[in-house]
């Protein structure tokens, strides 16, 4: 009798795992919209009944509409900014500069942002550039701050943004601090409660997801916001850590690259802020302490810009969209440099046949990458560009996180957005869009710089790599949609 039982009870866990399977199978055939991803899950679920759903329950389902819809109103991170007043003076639409009206107009409509006018850009290489201009506005701010980081270290740089923040409380400003729950375990114990016990409003992006408080893996904000008052802001890839000061004598210093803004550009940033600060807490931020009057009389500079926010929800491939428009438009010059370049097949693509109709692309990469899977994955799919006419050169170290884009001397793409799976369809992230032929001219002059010194991968090159390492890295590519 005990065998029997033993037996029910084995058919049942198995018919019980049969069925949980099947349900999830049939739930990413009808909710993945990448081919690719859903062949995975399903082959996963299916071969591994149990372990399978599990992990698809934990890591592949996009819970955000899900918490988004527990918040008050139903807001989201874009609904949340249709419905923040921006100043008139920025929604005014400007023309793009000739030549790139396609860019613009494809952007345009992806996006639904008004391009920009009047705004001055200043790139920010490494912390030594960007630290001191972002401790300064933090501590000239006489109303508002806002700040949204992925990783904000309890080191020497995050003690000193932390004093300042804390300082700025004890005037009276109201300050805001977001940062991902994920990266705020970087640092243990995290700063966030240090933050607090100095008065200063901070929370966490995605904290757990229900009901086994767990961080989230997926879903992060990679967004590196801060504004000062509404008038002067800061953007782009750099976190909030020792190790971006190069010069420190870090122990694993990391080169990266921001930007100091100011113009009609600047509210934008705001918008994208609060809702990504509704979204994660319930809390409208509107007002003009939040949202100034501008200053029609006078510009702040010549650039035309654009925020591009993109996230896995209704800003779901945004990013994706202008980086295909910008390599489809091209005619004479496209200059990438990335710290993690896993390009899905479109974006391959799109590469290999701009190269193909003339155009000179050439993508910068770490020589040495701090995810060596990653950089695994990258080399093994290396060949798919360069054997279509792509340059990729890889610099020496330190390490650089940049993220940077030029098209044809003449439009920018900077940000925080890698191109890879992670940033391109499971991250949020914050990027602007620049027409200003100066300031490309600068920003190229800084990738030409990383590039000297770099070494050159060849086709013929990389097919001489040890089979070994060609294997290594085949098998890492794989694993290609969930990097």
């Amino acid at each position: 009798m005990e065998l029997l039982a033993a037996i029910d009870r084995s058919f049942l866990a198995a018919l019980v795992g049969a069925a949980l399977g099947v349900a999830t199978a049939l739930h990413v055939v009808l909710h993945k919209r990448d081919v690719r991803s859903a062949i995975g899950w399903a082959g996963l679920v299916l071969v591994f009944p149990v372990v399978g759903p599990l992990l698809y329950w934990v890591f592949g389902v996009n819970r955000i509409r899900r918490r988004a819809r527990a918040l008050r109103g139903g807001w989201t991170p874009s609904s949340a900014r249709e419905r923040v007043e921006l100043p008139a003076g920025a929604l005014v639409e400007a023309p793009p500069p000739e030549g790139f009206a396609p860019i613009a107009d494809l952007v345009g409509r992806v996006v639904r942002l008004p391009l920009v006018a009047g705004n001055r850009v200043e790139p920010l290489v490494d912390g030594e550039e960007a630290y001191p201009p972002m401790l300064e506005a933090i501590a000239s701010a006489r109303e508002t701050l806002s700040l949204s980081t992925y990783i904000f270290d309890r080191d020497a740089a995050g003690r000193e943004f932390e004093a300042a923040l804390a300082e700025a409380v004890r005037r009276g400003v109201q300050v805001r601090v977001l940062i991902d729950a994920v990266g705020a375990r970087y640092s243990r114990p995290s700063i966030i409660g240090s933050l607090r016990r100095h008065g200063v409003t901070t929370t966490r992006f995605m904290r757990s997801f229900a009901p086994w408080g767990l961080p989230h893996i997926n879903l992060r904000t990679h967004r590196k916001i801060l504004v000062a008052d509404g008038r002067l802001g800061f953007v782009g890839g750099m976190n909030i850590r020792q190790g971006h000061r190069v010069s420190s004598g870090a122990k694993s210093p990391v080169r990266d690259l921001h930007f100091r803004v100011r113009g009609p550009i600047v509210p934008h940033l705001q918008a994208v802020f609060a809702g990504d600060w509704a979204f994660a807490t319930g809390e409208q931020l509107a007002g003009e302490g939040w949202f100034p009057p501008l200053d029609q009389g006078q510009a702040a500079g010549s650039t035309l810009a654009r925020a591009i926010p993109d996230g896995p929800d209704e800003d779901l491939d945004k990013a994706r969209w202008c980086l295909l428009g910008a390599l489809a438009a091209a005619r004479d010059s496209v200059k990438i440099a990335t710290p993690y370049f896993l390009p899905d097949q479109d974006l391959v693509t799109a590469l290999s046949t701009a190269a193909l109709r003339g155009v000179q692309v050439h993508i910068l990469l770490p020589s040495v990458n701090n995810l060596p899977y990653v950089q695994w994955a990258s080399q093994g799919q290396l060949w798919q560009v360069l054997e279509h006419g792509c340059r990729v050169w890889t610099a020496r170290p330190p390490f650089d996180h940049s993220k940077l884009m030029l098209v044809d001397g003449g439009w920018s793409f900077v940000g925080s957005a890698n191109w890879d799976p992670r940033s391109l369809r499971l991250n949020f992230e914050l990027n602007l869009e620049l027409y200003d032929p100066a300031l490309c001219s600068r920003l190229d002059a800084l990738f030409e710089d990383k590039r000297r010194g770099a070494r050159e991968i060849t086709a013929g090159a990389w097919r001489k790599r040890p089979l070994g390492a060609r294997l290594r890295d085949g098998l890492a590519r794989l694993a290609l949609p969930y990097l």
